[in-house]
């Protein structure tokens, strides 16, 4: 079996419809694709509707968290938690996901402004249009800056000079507490895994020992293959999972033309995936039909 569990679709800041990612990822050889967009799950109905026959849909979220200061600043760091098969509707999840998203849009505007005060002429109606009806994120500013000419590529957004972290236009946004994110999704009967925990290049990760924390609080698994972790990064993490006894899990993180990875290009071993599926209780792999 071939597994991908992080995928986007434009219901976020994906380029491929949540139908064509299906067709896509059976197109690309996938048994298994989860759809984990940025704090919705707005993707999930038309996926399944257009899910071929023969690949089996994961429903899922991409959870956006920040790790609080230990000094209990203002500042903190910033993560991604990956959330499978929760119910969708339990509230408290739900409300969560709601402030993030609400968030998104001023925190976007502000980073425009930002942009602007650098002399970059991009402008809020730029990004709408290319935002369409996904949550609006820095990927949608980038590619505008790319369509500007500022920068090449959307990734080449993404440094202190410009939207990474600790960049010049970054502007903060709502975020969960990843412990809480641990708790609620687990309360809505899904898993959890960390996505892309030492992607350096996107800014300061997280320290290994709050990771070690997160492990005991609940957290099911770090995402290991991923093409933001290079070979020696992969060997630590897999070390520090087995240390932590949490699962392992490899993925795209698929964003259509908006990223140079392909659906498929790292995949979780089909024991780990029947592992996530047994531990959820929230929602269950839907089977394509045909659709």
């Amino acid at each position: 079996m071939r597994i991908d569990l992080h995928t986007h679709s434009t219901a976020s800041d994906g380029t491929d419809t949540p139908a064509e990612l299906v067709r896509n990822a059976a197109d690309a050889g996938l048994d298994v694709v989860a759809l984990t967009d940025h704090d919705t799950v707005g993707g999930h109905a038309e996926a399944r509707a257009a899910l071929p026959a023969g690949l089996t849909l994961v429903t899922g979220a991409e959870l956006s968290c920040r790790l609080p200061a230990h000094d209990g600043s203002g500042d903190g760091i910033s993560l991604h938690m990956l959330a499978y098969l929760f119910d969708p509707d339990e509230p408290e999840l739900a409300r969560e996901r709601e402030l993030v998203r609400d968030d998104r849009i001023p925190r976007a505007q502000g980073m425009v402004a930002k942009l602007q005060e650098l002399g970059v002429p991009v402008t809020w109606e730029q990004v709408a249009r290319i935002a369409g009806d996904g949550a609006v994120g820095r990927p949608h500013i980038a590619t505008a800056m790319v369509e500007l000419g500022v920068v090449a590529t959307v990734s080449d957004a993404f440094t202190s000079e410009w939207l990474a972290n600790d960049g010049r236009a970054y502007v903060e946004k709502h975020e969960l507490d990843p412990f809480d994110a641990v708790r609620l999704v687990k309360a809505a009967g899904g898993v959890t895994v960390f996505a892309h925990p030492l992607a350096l290049k996107r800014g300061v990760c997280v320290p290994e020992s709050a990771i070690a924390e997160l492990a005991a609080a609940g957290l099911d698994g770090i995402e290991v293959d991923h093409m933001d972790h290079d070979a020696p990064t992969r060997d630590r993490l897999r070390a520090m999972a087995a240390d932590l006894g949490v699962l392992t899990t490899g993925s795209s993180d698929y964003h259509g033309s908006r990223k140079t990875c392909r659906l498929g290009e790292y995949t979780t071993d089909p024991e780990i995936y029947g592992e996530i599926v047994r531990r959820a209780t929230g929602a269950f792999p839907v089977p394509g039909a045909g659709g």
